[in-house]
């Protein structure tokens, strides 16, 4: 058999979908993590560098140089965290988006319960969301994260108690339905609610940061998180869902 002829290997359901900008010291061990917990079905794994200008890209190729289901996708310049998942999630091949952040922070092992949550609530479940307990941010983090999603909850009624958790599991065709702009990652509740899906929570433990620094910061978010609420708000109030009924 010639390599032409060789079967080709069936899609993975599984899509882990991570973000990365300056994320060097924390590939490896990440990655490791992520093979000790989705041991139960095939996974590809997506990592769409965003810009980064320390060694990232480089500690990525090392660890796909062992692992033929990694896939490495590359920002000429940084984008935003939305615009990388958003380009992980059209290149993916499976039907279900494992999300997570690239610092550490949101812990792999909790993927599998997510995806079991998933399957059992059936299609009308679109999206599994990880909340954080044991936060381990400071004080003043603490009290914007309670700030933010009071305002946005009572806003947008969006049910979800914590948004800002990067773990996420959510159908990939339902992902890409979403619009993108530049925050998408903080309001997919909302929008996954106004294409008519249900969302389930799973409760997680947070960490800190292994490596590096936080890419936000208060005033670095605090306008542009009011335009996106109004923008998102506007976009859930225009949004109607047909119910669709087939008649001979």
């Amino acid at each position: 058999m010639t390599s032409a002829d060789a079967p080709i290997a069936p899609a993975p359901r599984l899509s882990v979908v991570i973000a990365v900008r300056d994320e060097a010291e924390n590939i490896a061990p990440l990655i490791a993590e992520i093979d000790a917990a989705l041991t139960f079905e095939p996974f590809e794994l997506i990592f769409v560098d965003d810009g980064s200008s320390d060694a990232t890209l480089a500690e990525l190729r090392k660890a796909a140089a062992t692992r033929p289901y990694l896939r490495i996708l590359v920002h000429a310049t940084s984008c935003g965290k939305s615009a990388g998942v958003d380009t992980g999630a059209r290149a993916a091949r499976g039907e279900l988006l494992l999300l997570l952040d690239g610092d550490g922070q949101n812990n792999p092992a909790y993927l599998p319960e997510m995806v079991r949550v998933i399957d059992a609530g059936g299609a009308k479940v679109g999206m599994v969301q990880g909340e954080r307990q044991g936060r381990k941010d400071t004080n003043f983090k603490r009290f914007q994260s309670r700030l933010a999603n009071g305002v946005r909850r009572s806003l947008l009624n969006d049910g979800n108690r914590d948004t800002g958790c990067g773990l996420k599991v959510v159908r990939r065709e339902l992902h890409l339905r979403l619009p993108l702009f530049d925050g998408l990652h903080r309001f997919m509740s909302a929008l996954v609610k106004r294409e008519g899906y249900e969302i389930l929570t799973v409760k997680v433990v947070d960490r800190e940061r292994w490596h590096g620094v936080s890419k936000y910061g208060f005033w670095n978010r605090l306008w542009v998180g009011i335009a996106d609420l109004l923008g998102v708000w506007w976009l859930v109030k225009r949004r109607r869902v047909p119910q669709v009924v087939e008649r001979g």
